[in-house]
């Protein structure tokens, strides 16, 4: 039986038969080490003349958005990351200057070291896979028993939804409904009984709008999304304008964070119905070069859609895509959001099961390699099963 937290963000089953082995990841950042992979391609481009130069981040204890923003406070370089790594992690990623170049930078948390230029900026396509090398602690079995990795579904992992406080696709479902109160009310008020009591005790009184003036003070810095709309709404009163005032990144990113519960839900209540760890023909695949194509023959890996104004409904999973659209009472054409246009999303497809290569397995440690937008936590969560997940560190 999985947990409740899992059932929260649309997980309702474990993809393995493995009972096991409990534990604990992330007790230390070093315990979680992440190396971002470039495509042989976009590493090529790479060179010392002219163009966007391009640096190495290493980072720890702090995430990739907070990295970026102390960087641009302390040097006034903006950077653009090909993705998101967690706080609670050492990490090493890709950033691309946007505006200017500087010398290599280092704080307590992050350092920068400029490896070269290219002609255009890296994106998130760039991007080829994660490496990842990662401790359980106190686990009560062997982690080398492990041997499902072709199994797993590729659900999308608790930090894509907030974690401690999994709001961020509820957040998004109330984007693309065009309800913009609701929208500011969970992002400011929300409470969930996995959070720090002092964040949810200022949340209850962030709950009425005749506080606002005297919590914007009260706020911690760490809070800094709440900061700016709770300054705007005190500015404005005007919810919609409130929720412009946060990067357009992060706009995209609660709209993207619904599609992803969308997503586990999917293949929550598909893989009770159909195999999913092997295309049929006429099934929509990742051929060569990720690149869409119906299965015909070969080894092509299996593609379920994700929704968006664009949905394809052609698949074998329109039928139980269909049911969730209905229970949640939304539509594919609802992510166009024309009030907010830079937020909607066209949707497209995600692979069914977790792409894992170069395993090595022993009795504490695990070390594994994941294609672009995959989660790490997913495949250590099918190894430990948590009963706790957050607890535990995920």
């Amino acid at each position: 039986m999985v947990p409740e937290i899992d059932h929260d963000i649309g997980m309702y089953r474990y993809s393995t038969f493995f009972e096991g082995i409990g534990g604990i990841i992330r007790k230390n950042a070093e315990d979680f080490t992440v190396t971002e992979i470039l495509n042989e391609r976009s590493l090529s481009k790479i060179n010392e003349e002219n163009g966007y130069p391009v640096y190495l981040l290493r980072k720890q204890n702090i995430d990739t958005n907070h990295a970026l923003k102390e960087i641009y406070n302390k040097t006034g370089m903006r950077l653009k990351s090909l993705g998101l790594k967690d706080a609670k992690a050492t990490t090493t990623q890709y950033v691309c200057g946007i505006t200017k170049t500087v010398k290599d930078f280092t704080s307590e948390k992050i350092s920068i070291k400029k490896i070269g230029f290219v002609s255009k900026p890296l994106s998130k396509k760039d991007m080829a896979a994660n490496r990842f090398s990662i401790k359980i602690s106190d686990a009560l079995g062997d982690a080398s028993g492990f041997d499902e990795f072709e199994k797993i579904l590729n659900y999308f992992g608790y930090q894509r939804f907030g974690s401690q406080r999994a709001v961020s696709h509820l957040i998004g479902k109330a984007l693309i409904q065009k309800d913009f109160d609701s929208a500011v009310r969970l992002l400011l008020s929300f409470t969930s009984k996995y959070d720090k009591p002092e964040n949810s005790k200022l949340r209850e009184e962030l709950s009425d709008r005749s506080n606002f003036k005297d919590m914007l003070n009260k706020i911690p810095a760490q809070m800094d999304l709440e900061r700016i709309v709770l300054a705007e709404m005190i500015r404005h009163d005007d919810a919609k304008v409130a929720f412009r005032a946060l990067p357009i990144s992060m706009r995209r990113f609660f709209v993207q964070a619904y599609q992803s519960f969308l997503f586990n839900l999917t293949l929550s209540e598909s893989s009770k119905y159909e195999d999913l760890l092997a295309p049929r023909q006429g099934d929509v695949c990742f051929g060569k070069d990720s690149k869409l194509e119906k299965y015909e023959k070969g080894d092509k890996k299996l593609a379920i859609p994700l929704v968006g104004y664009s949905y394809y409904k052609k698949t074998r999973f329109h039928e139980h895509i269909s049911k969730i659209l209905k229970t949640e009472k939304i539509t594919p054409k609802d992510f166009y959001i024309k009030e907010m246009q830079e937020a909607s999303s066209q949707g497209g497809f995600r692979n069914a099961t977790v792409q894992c290569t170069d395993v090595k397995t022993a009795e504490n440690l695990v070390e594994f390699t994941l294609s672009r937008g995959s989660f790490a936590t997913i495949v250590l969560r099918e190894i430990i099963k948590p009963q706790n997940p957050l607890s535990c560190g995920f």
